[in-house]
């Protein structure tokens, strides 16, 4: 089987997510797993109602969906004033959020490769005016970011580390514009075991989070190679009827080395983090599935 190249992976994954954002920006921005929600036409809903609380939300565009696996602007601890990078920003929700955390003094840059996902987000932040003003987003990959170096205080993702082709890029670029005692709070999906030659080539697979993703030991170690220090890859265990998952989804922190940097209290995930999610575009065909959607 030929190997896919970067490029390729680069292009399914945009594609991808581009059909979400165009479908989305035609009226498709239903919650999964509401009562109307529970079929294939889902997908481009995302997955916000299952991480995100009603009083996060609220203000904020219905078209300000997620894709991801968790809440990172939860368990990122973000305070006043602090200058925060989201990985694959998409429509834009989680800058959203971190820009209400950080406040005015703050600043939030939002990084996607996909137009149509930059469109969405720009619009997004054009319906909530001033409260978004300190929301920038910027069109570029994780693996060369646009930003100079020691400029960012967190690093925030949801789900999306997973779809970069070279982990170690990105993972290098993460510490270069990280401030020193700058961190990483993110959410992402975790391999329990090793895939199949052809399970790590099906494109579908990478644009849901699955083959691209990495093991937990592996991740820690390619953290660490970076240069980060304190790593921590926490994986909720499976729950029952689940323990035949290659994948799970889990919070990760690490942390660049140097000045005495702000260091939050993540032993407690908080009833806002669910790290069993179905990971990324998978919501219609999972989230929604027979085994979803009930009382």
């Amino acid at each position: 089987m030929t190997q896919k190249s970067a490029d390729e992976i680069r292009e399914a994954v945009s594609a991808a997510y581009g059909a979400r954002a165009r479908e989305v920006a035609a009226g498709d921005a239903r919650d999964c797993c509401t009562d109307d929600c529970c079929g294939a036409d889902s997908r481009s809903a995302g997955v916000k109602a299952v991480f995100y609380s009603a009083a996060q939300a609220e203000g904020l565009p219905e078209t300000a969906v997620s894709y991801g696996c968790g809440n990172p602007v939860a368990i990122g601890t973000l305070r006043p004033g602090e200058v925060v990078l989201d990985l694959g920003s998409g429509a834009g929700l989680d800058c959203f959020l971190a820009a209400r955390q950080v406040g005015p003094f703050g600043r939030v840059f939002g990084l996607d490769m996909t137009d149509e996902m930059l469109a969405l987000a720009e619009s997004n932040k054009a319906k909530l005016g001033a409260e978004a003003a300190i929301v920038s987003f910027h069109k570029g990959t994780m693996e060369a970011l646009p930003l100079p170096d020691a400029v960012v205080d967190v690093i925030i993702s949801n789900c999306v580390i997973n779809l970069s082709p070279d982990k170690d890029a990105v993972f290098r670029e993460a510490f270069r514009v990280l401030r020193p005692g700058g961190r990483l709070h993110v959410s992402d999906v975790v391999l329990l075991h090793p895939l199949s030659a052809a399970e790590q080539q099906d494109m579908t697979l990478w644009a849901g989070c699955v083959s691209g993703a990495l093991e937990r030991d592996d991740y820690q170690a390619r953290l660490r190679s970076a240069g980060f220090t304190d790593v921590a890859v926490s994986v909720e265990a499976p729950a029952a009827g689940e323990q035949g998952k290659p994948w799970r989804s889990a919070l990760i922190t690490a942390y660049k080395p140097g000045a005495a940097g702000y260091r939050p209290d993540t032993s407690r995930r908080g009833e806002l983090i669910e790290l069993v999610a179905v990971p990324g575009l998978q919501t219609g065909g999972a989230c929604c599935g027979p085994d979803c959607c009930q009382d």
